[in-house]
């Protein structure tokens, strides 16, 4: 007889099969991309995009394999969006994935909409030769008076416009509706958006819409709520035997918008309409590269088919730097510079991002790191050495401790980190450790000028030394120079071990390549430094000093 932990056992071996198995739709789905990233990308930024920037957008998602892209939204007034469009079919792109959107009137006059006016996105899509088109439509009570423009009035003008697009467009043509305004009109007049989508499925096979879109716009519905619009709208598609795409598109507030993603594609949604990263309306937006990937470690094998999954992460990382000048957030899931890393141990995980694309993971040195890691680590970064024994990186692994212990920051995966470290151990300093200091480059200019303030000083007081301009110090001069506010006097014990640990050639002189050691870790574990004296201040109080501590230990 089964014990009472045996039950539970059982039981909840039971419970997590059934409530994992929703999963299976994901790792079966046929997915449909509708790239973004162009028109999302613009939103919430400073800057809009040129020219050369939307082709430069263009091309990283191609390279995804996404064939379809949302690629402009036209007005009265000429844009780059004009040129852009002309731009790429000139160039010989295929106009069958290139999609515009359009509103479904030129004006609104007292919540009620010009439904004679052929709108101007349209116009210009006919006469660049453009012919997939997203039609905007609001279901809610914000735009339109429902009870003077019914809904058998807008699905009228939808009609309208559908049909338009047939007989002005190519053979070709591909219409799209985008329900905007889902999360004001679902809690209250969901009825409206059963109608029109009701009224679509039913429209004949020829004239049927490719498909329909719709997002949740605030980042505030929860998961299982965005699911349930995608269940109720494919109901109504199912009903009229309408095999049309579902798409949807979601934004970043309470942490939710992947998830909801997800959700929506297992109630009913088929596809996605999204940005390659999360740069976007509102705080961002759920990313097409951490959506595909999540059905990839699912086992998701038509995605594999479909897209250049390999190059996402690649592309994710280009688009954020083309919109925003910068890379992706370093915490940013799967695109991320800490996505990659290996964290705990050496042992490979069943699904490695890493390895998928095609790069090799950077060992993060943290106190949760082994010291077969931190062993790993240091023979990566400076080659095979005698020094680097399991026994020297039990020592490193004791001082982070320490640090946590006492409360000490420190990052130890950057080279100068961890040479750092290495030194504090009671490790003497290799060439290629010196070397690969000396060739760690400084990514801010603040950086680069704080340095370049504390070279003045240390030209100063090589004047005064013998030999000049030959890249060392006198002892005296430097101490004069830099540590008399740390040490009180020249000739103390604690002076003469600070001396030490910065002769790194141990020549009775400090070379500025070992003074600068410091200086770089310093910037480098505290970038938000503000002047020369507030430098020279962390270099000391928490590089060098610590160091002697080294030395002490090197010599016991």
């Amino acid at each position: 007889m089964a014990t009472k932990i045996q039950q539970l056992d059982s039981s909840y071996n039971e419970d997590v099969a059934k409530a994992v198995e929703k999963y299976q739709i994901l790792r079966d789905l046929d997915i449909f991309v509708l790239d973004n990233s162009i028109r999302e990308t613009t939103l919430g930024q400073v800057k809009g995009h040129t020219l050369d920037s939307k082709l430069a957008i263009f091309d990283e998602v191609r390279k995804c394999g996404f064939r379809h892209t949302i690629v402009a939204g036209f007005s009265n007034s000429t844009r780059a969006d004009d040129d852009f469009t002309k731009q790429l079919i000139k160039r010989g792109e295929d106009p069958d994935g290139l999609w515009v959107f359009s509103e479904i009137t030129e004006g609104i006059t007292e919540k009620l909409p010009d439904t004679d006016s052929v709108p101007v996105s349209m116009r210009k899509m006919k006469e660049f030769g453009l012919h997939c088109v997203i039609l905007e439509v609001d279901l809610g009570d914000g735009v339109y008076d429902f009870e003077k423009f019914t809904i058998e009035d807008m699905c009228a003008l939808l009609d309208k416009w559908n049909e338009w697009c047939y007989e002005n467009f190519s053979a070709r043509a591909k219409v799209m509706f985008s329900l905007r305004d889902l999360p004001d009109t679902m809690p209250e007049h969901s009825s409206r958006v059963f109608e029109v989508v009701s009224f679509l499925a039913s429209l004949p096979a020829n004239r049927r819409p490719f498909g329909i879109l719709f997002e949740e716009t605030h980042g505030e519905s929860l998961p299982e709520e965005c699911g349930m619009w995608a269940r109720y709208i494919r109901k109504v598609m199912d009903d009229n035997d309408w095999k049309g795409h579902l798409l949807v598109h979601v934004h970043e507030k309470f942490g939710l918008c992947d998830a909801t993603a997800l959700q929506v594609l297992m109630d009913g949604a088929n596809g996605i309409w999204a940005n390659i990263c999360t740069e976007g309306a509102v705080i961002g937006n759920s990313s097409s590269c951490v959506t595909l990937m999540n059905l990839i470690r699912l086992g998701n094998k038509e995605v594999l088919k479909k897209f250049n999954c390999t190059y996402m992460r690649k592309a994710a990382i280009n688009v954020t730097l083309i919109a925003t000048g910068e890379e992706p957030h370093i915490k940013q899931p799967v695109f991320g510079a800490r996505a990659i890393d290996l964290v705990f141990d050496l042992s490979p995980k069943e699904f490695d991002l890493a390895s998928f694309f095609g790069e090799k993971p950077p060992v993060r040195i943290t106190t949760l790191a082994s010291k077969g890691m931190i062993q790993q680590r240091m023979v990566e970064l400076f080659g095979d050495d005698p020094q680097f024994t399991l026994e020297l990186a039990h020592r490193m692994k004791e001082l982070i401790l320490d640090d946590l212990r006492t409360g000490r920051k420190e990052e130890y995966m950057s080279e100068v980190g961890l040479v750092r470290l290495f030194d504090r151990a009671g490790g003497q300093l290799t060439a290629n450790m010196t070397d690969a200091v000396d060739n760690y480059e400084l990514k801010s200019p603040h950086a680069k000028k704080l340095i370049s303030q504390v070279r003045k000083i240390w030209d100063e007081w090589d004047l005064k030394n013998e030999v000049q301009v030959d890249e060392r110090l006198k002892f005296d001069s430097f101490y004069n120079g830099f540590m008399a506010p740390y040490f009180s006097c020249y000739r103390s014990n604690d002076t003469r071990k600070a001396l030490q640990a910065i002769d790194m050639d141990s020549d009775g002189m400090v070379d500025w390549g070992e003074f600068e050691l410091y200086l770089k870790w310093a910037i480098n574990q505290y970038p938000n430094t503000e002047d020369v004296d507030s430098l020279l201040d962390i270099t000391f109080r928490k590089g060098l000093i610590p160091a002697m501590q080294g030395e002490f230990l090197s010599t016991q």
